[in-house]
């Protein structure tokens, strides 16, 4: 549960950092933007180191499918787009992948 966590909040910070880079460059909003939008993209990165993986790799892998969910959140409720049926199927694809790349070694060997 804590991972989660972490990762909701990684995925937060991660989509508030890139879309700082959006406002200034596609939405003509001031450079003063970029500085909340790197603090933001560096709590990102801190963040992921929290997780709980052998690798980091694995970790930065399972957290693809946090990320997905976070941006089609972002979609709904920052730019009031709702998601079409086959986001919701694509992230749940996602979704049980990255759960497989986290959990798999703990489960099972090959």
């Amino acid at each position: 549960m804590k991972g989660f966590l972490i990762y909701g909040a990684a995925a937060l910070a991660e989509i508030a950092g890139c879309f700082s880079f959006w406002a200034w460059l596609r939405l003509g909003k001031s450079p003063l933007w970029l500085i909340p939008g790197m603090a933001a993209l560096a709590l990102f990165a801190y963040l992921l180191t929290l997780i709980e993986a052998d690798n980091a790799g694995r970790s930065y892998a399972a957290y693809g499918g946090v990320y997905i969910v976070a941006s089609l959140m972002w979609l709904w409720r920052v730019e009031g787009v709702r998601p079409l049926v086959t986001d919701l199927i694509g992230v749940s694809i996602c979704l049980i992948g990255a759960a497989i790349i986290l959990m798999g070694p703990r489960f099972i060997r090959l």
